[in-house]
């Protein structure tokens, strides 16, 4: 398949698709399975490159995987496992990082758990330092090889307390995975509460777990000797969702998304909503729009669970720069996320970039000299461009602002879409954008 798309922009996205199960909980689930004794179920599950990778580790791990692409479901046998070395899993796992979070479930599992160089996009500090941290704290022994980190529990996990720093959800997802089979009680102050950890919980509470969560984003997992296979469909993939509704309001565009949940979206909605974009809740999705007229310029600060998230900020900045007025958004969440706006500008929008917090409120970036606020001057007409695609979320971006220019553009290494956006090129043409 080519890495590269032409597209001919100014057409206004209409139509309808379907979004199936968040990425950023499918591939979680499937780790979980390994902590199931008898198979496990997944429904809803998107047809994405992060699917492929984990099925892949989960497979070298000695577990039987079978995707049913059509249906969305998928079923994991993890009964019998074995050891797998570094050289595999780092060429199983390419840019992901999805091998750390296999860890705990591993050294319950198997006593051991080994660990390659780990990859990613490159929006910020996302250093693997904090999960084995938590590990050893655990009871980990870690070990540096020439292959990769070898990871071992001689003497067994045990509860532990814990307090983040930051309520990280890559943390809060490593400390579940690990402390459900830890001996004892462990408990986790200051944790990540968005939807996918909410759903990440339902699922291993599924599979025999005992796990407690406060309104203070304090949770409590009382450790089991065993667990067993799970049955459990997927919440829909808000982040994708976010993204097409986005690119709906930038090419002035009516777009019916199945499977959208309002649930999950009362943030972004609100704020779609004050940009001037409308939408309407149905029973099977949520239809966005937009109504005619001009878009408003807003300020908008970006922050964890309940807050806007950081993933819905590059596809709506793009919408901002056909607002009229002055928008200003703050990033909180990571550092280096507004790299993307260097295409827009080439495109002829108007984004200038700030060290100084200019939201509501000083973050932890304000003294660490990033530019991390960004003032979005609209409406600026676009026009086509050669695009290299940066990272996910910011190429999907580059994609919609693609969409809205003028002129014909040539949109490269869309290979990173593949990742989280589930048959993208064809929901595109669905919607009648002049893509090839």
């Amino acid at each position: 398949m080519s890495d590269s798309i032409r597209v001919t922009g100014g057409i206004g996205l209409r139509g309808e698709i379907t979004v199936r199960g968040a990425k950023n909980f499918v591939s979680k689930a499937m780790v979980a399975a390994l902590l199931g004794s008898t198979p496990s179920t997944l429904r809803n599950v998107p047809e994405i490159r992060d699917v492929k990778v984990v099925s892949s580790l989960l497979e070298l791990h000695g577990a039987g995987v079978d995707y049913d692409h059509p249906s969305g479901t998928i079923d994991i046998d993890t009964s019998t496992l074995v050891s797998a070395d570094a050289a595999h899993i780092a060429e199983h796992a390419g840019s992901s990082r999805i091998p750390i979070l296999l860890c705990g479930p591993l050294l319950h599992r198997l006593g051991e758990a080994v660990i390659p160089d780990l990859g990613g996009c490159r929006i910020g500090d996302r250093p693997i330092d904090f999960h084995l941290e938590i590990l050893q704290k655990f009871g980990a022994s870690v070990a540096q090889g020439a292959d990769g980190l070898h990871l071992t529990a001689p003497n067994g996990l045990h509860g532990i307390k814990h307090t983040l720093s930051y309520p990280s959800v890559g943390a809060t997802e490593q400390l579940l995975l690990t402390a459900v089979m830890a001996e004892g009680i462990t408990q986790l102050e200051n944790a990540a509460v968005e939807p996918e950890i909410k759903d990440l919980i339902d699922t291993l509470q599924k599979m025999g777990a005992i796990i407690s969560v406060d309104t203070d984003r304090s949770i409590t997992i009382e450790g089991v000797t065993r667990m067993h296979g799970y049955d459990h469909t997927a919440l829909t993939d808000r982040i994708e969702v976010g993204s097409w509704a986005c690119a709906a309001l930038a090419t002035r565009g009516d777009v019916l998304i199945h499977g959208a949940q309002q649930r999950t979206m009362g943030t972004f909605l609100n704020v779609f909503r004050k940009v001037g974009g409308e939408f309407d809740v149905r029973q099977d999705g949520i239809r966005f729009y937009h109504p005619g007229g001009d878009l408003r310029s807003i300020a908008l600060q970006t922050d964890v669970h309940p807050g806007f998230m950081t993933d819905w900020q590059q596809p709506l900045v793009v919408a901002l720069t056909q607002a009229k007025g002055l928008s200003i958004v703050h990033e909180t969440v990571y550092e280096q996320r507004f790299g993307f706006t260097n295409a827009l500008n080439a495109m002829g929008a108007h984004v200038q970039l700030f060290r100084e917090c200019l939201g509501d409120r000083a973050c932890r970036f304000g003294q660490r000299n990033f530019k991390h606020s960004a003032v979005i001057s609209g409406p600026t007409p676009l026009h086509a461009a050669n695009i290299e695609v940066p990272d996910l979320r910011g190429g999907f971006s580059h994609l919609i602002a693609a969409l809205a220019a003028s002129g014909t553009s040539n949109v490269s290494g869309i290979g990173i879409i593949d990742r989280g956006y589930e048959n993208f090129r064809d929901k595109l043409t669905a919607l009648g954008a002049n893509v090839e």
